[in-house]
């Protein structure tokens, strides 16, 4: 590329720190991207930014795809050059934006991470030891009992709950749905032991600290987090992880993907198919582990 080239990467780096006051790590993440970008248009011959056309992005971005760059990255390396050519159409010292019509590669989703029955058994199992682990314990069986997102239960009123009949409502759902969802047996025991202790308070929240005030969701991952090192349980466990447990679990189970979309308040069926994923790849261990013709044969070893 041309010195143009460098002069106006230059004068975009000083306008993202003067006017834009972009954080030095954010400046240097666009710096970075940029000049790797420039590395390449320099191999492939190109002189300038103008000459940059969109098949030589869609070239590049399928460079760092093949060489093992994930989607998020590209996306964001992608978003540095719109920045860029904006910055670049505004100085007019370009007159197109090649940028405009390129997407990044999907990333593949990552699995959600859940607990197996027996982990389940080992969280929940444990016997608390004071008013506050008797109310921590009440909230993680209402986790995995109803499967729940951490938003949903800090908001919960007790006037949410109908024990009688074992459900409760969920008034402030994702997207501002309500649904009903059951309660199990063993978490309205639960929620029954806390509701015997807990402090008098106007606040009608279900689950409140020690001084009356509804419980916020950092202080519920504090508290699950000290729950898991108390009962040496070995692995970071998170209120999500407990939501994921009980989909897998339920899915495992009855096989009915639309009652667990229900369940969990999903809009669109694609969410909660992921869960299906978790479900073949337990199919698949339990196959290799009992199938007589799946297990790798064992190499003999010759006779001498």
């Amino acid at each position: 590329m041309h010195s143009d080239a460098d002069s106006a990467l230059q004068g975009f780096f000083e306008y993202l720190s003067g006017e834009k006051r972009l954080s030095a790590h954010t400046l240097s993440a666009y710096r970075r991207d940029l000049q790797r970008l420039q590395a390449y248009c320099r191999q492939q011959q190109i002189n300038g930014w103008q000459a940059l056309q969109t098949s030589d992005i869609r070239a590049y971005t399928a460079f760092r795809h093949k060489d093992g760059v994930g989607g998020k990255t590209i996306q964001r390396e992608l978003a540095a050059l719109r920045s860029f050519y904006r910055y670049l159409l505004k100085r007019q010292i370009v007159s197109n934006d090649p940028v405009q019509d390129i997407r990044a590669p999907k990333s593949a989703k990552k699995l959600p991470k859940t607990l197996d029955v027996d982990q389940i058994a080992g969280l929940l199992d444990a016997n608390p030891d004071s008013i506050l682990e008797i109310r921590d314990l009440a909230m993680f069986e209402l986790f995995y009992s109803s499967g729940l997102r951490l938003s949903e239960l800090v908001m919960l009123d007790i006037g949410d709950l109908g024990l009688a009949e074992g459900f409760l409502r969920v008034r402030f759902g994702k997207g501002g749905k309500d649904r009903q969802l059951p309660i199990g047996s063993v978490a309205i025991a639960a929620i029954r032991k806390w509701l015997a202790v807990r402090p008098e308070t106007p606040s009608p929240a279900l689950f409140v600290g020690a001084r009356g005030a509804r419980l916020g969701q950092r202080s519920v991952q504090l508290r699950l987090e000290k729950w898991c090192i108390k009962n040496n349980l070995p692995e970071h466990v998170h209120p999500h992880m407990l939501r994921h447990s009980f989909a897998t679990h339920m899915l495992e189970s009855s096989q009915d993907i639309r009652t667990v979309q229900e369940l969990l308040g999903h809009s669109n069926i694609g969410t909660t198919q992921i869960y299906t994923q978790l479900d073949f790849q337990h199919l698949t261990r339990v196959y290799d582990n009992a199938h007589p013709r799946a297990k790798k044969p064992v190499e003999k070893k010759p006779v001498d």
